[in-house]
């Protein structure tokens, strides 16, 4: 199966519940403590390939690599707290995020999907359901993460960074 077809149809299932106005799927490089985007539901706003370093709050990788828990935010307000890039999220129209991390068979993290949608959106129960989509779909997710290298050969130019 193709590694976007996978992360097509667990975004067309993730959109049908709890529901998803952004969508990205993020693959964990331990080596580098980042994250690179693999697929995105709005591509020109957060293209394919860029990579978030982990600047972010020490809470989130806390919760979702160490933990390997998910983590929600539901407003505003707890989402400016993690993410720097809160206004463009607000742009879209979201206010609300659920990260899932995604484990292999050795409970490491290979990746995290991201959901966003409108403030208050999301509650505990969406959570729920998220893990439950991820879990239906996570031998075709590990697999999809797995085809990706994370070992990336010495560049002379940082890759492209972005924020989280």
């Amino acid at each position: 199966m193709k590694t976007d077809t996978v992360f097509q149809q667990t975004f067309e299932a993730l959109q049908r519940n709890p529901g998803v106005v952004l969508f990205t799927v993020l693959q964990w490089i331990p080596q580098r403590s980042s994250l690179r985007r693999l697929f995105t539901s709005h591509p020109a706003e957060y293209p394919v390939g860029g990579e978030k370093t982990v600047e972010i709050s020490p809470g989130w990788l806390g919760t979702v690599i160490e933990d390997k828990k998910p983590f929600l935010a539901p407003d505003l307000e707890s989402l400016r707290d993690v993410f720097s890039d809160s206004g463009l999220i607000q742009q879209l129209g979201c206010g609300a995020v659920i990260n899932v991390p995604v484990l292999d068979d050795h409970r490491n993290v290979v990746g995290v999907l991201a959901l966003l949608d409108a403030e208050g959106k999301y509650t505990q129960h969406s959570v729920d359901t998220a893990v439950e989509v991820t879990t239906a779909n996570l031998a075709g997710l590990v697999q999809a993460f797995a085809s990706h290298p994370t070992e990336i050969p010495e560049v002379t130019e940082a890759p492209g960074k972005d924020t989280v």
